[in-house]
C-alpha cells in the first residue's frame, strides 16, 4: 500500500495498521456471514417455517389416547395391509399398568381382591367405573396409567379387577 507521506506524518504507523486490520476483519467477517448465515430467503420465512422452528421440544403427556395425526394418501395402502395389533386382555392390562396402585392401594386405590373396597364401587355400575377410569378420580389420572389403551382394553382391566374382587 502506497501512502503519502503527509498521511504518514498526520496518523503515524499504527493507526494506519490498526486501520487496516479493522478493515480487514470487517471484510472477512462479512465473507463469513455470507457463506455461513446467509441470508434468509421467502421460503423460510413462510408461517409454517417459523412455526417449525420455533415449535417446543416436547409435549405434556395428559394420559388421553395419542392420536395418529392424518397420514397423506401414499402411506394409507402401506397402513391398511399391516395387520392390526392384537388387544389386550384385561389381566394383561392390569399387570402392567393398574397393578401400580391396585396392588398396595396406593394413593387410596381399591386393593385388587378386596371386596370390602369394592363392593359400593361395583354397586355404581360398569358405566359408572368406566367413566371414573376414563376421566379420572382422585389421585388416578385420566386412563389410569395407561394412556395408549383403548376403551375395550381399560373395560377388560376394570372387569378382570371387579372379578377378582367381588
Amino acid at each position: 500500500v502506497i501512502v503519502s507521506s503527509k498521511v504518514k506524518t498526520f496518523f503515524g504507523p499504527s493507526v494506519i495498521v490498526f486501520a487496516a486490520v479493522w478493515v480487514l476483519a470487517i471484510l472477512i467477517l462479512k465473507a463469513l456471514g455470507g457463506v455461513l448465515g446467509g441470508s434468509a430467503t421467502p421460503a423460510d420465512m413462510t408461517v409454517e417455517a417459523i412455526a417449525e422452528r420455533i415449535k417446543p421440544v416436547a409435549q405434556l403427556n395428559t394420559g388421553a389416547p395419542i392420536v395418529a395425526e392424518a397420514a397423506p394418501a401414499a402411506a394409507a395402502p402401506a397402513e391398511a395391509a399391516a395387520p392390526a395389533a392384537a388387544a389386550r386382555s384385561g389381566e394383561d392390562v392390569y399387570k402392567t399398568t393398574c397393578v401400580a396402585c391396585h396392588a398396595a392401594g396406593a394413593a387410596g386405590a381399591p386393593k385388587f381382591g378386596d371386596t370390602a373396597a369394592w363392593a359400593p364401587r361395583i354397586a355404581t355400575g360398569m358405566d359408572a367405573l368406566m367413566g371414573t377410569v376414563l376421566n379420572g378420580k382422585g389421585a388416578m389420572p385420566p386412563r389410569g396409567t395407561c394412556g395408549n389403551c383403548s376403551d375395550e382394553e381399560l373395560q377388560a382391566a376394570v372387569e378382570y379387577m371387579v372379578e377378582n374382587s367381588q
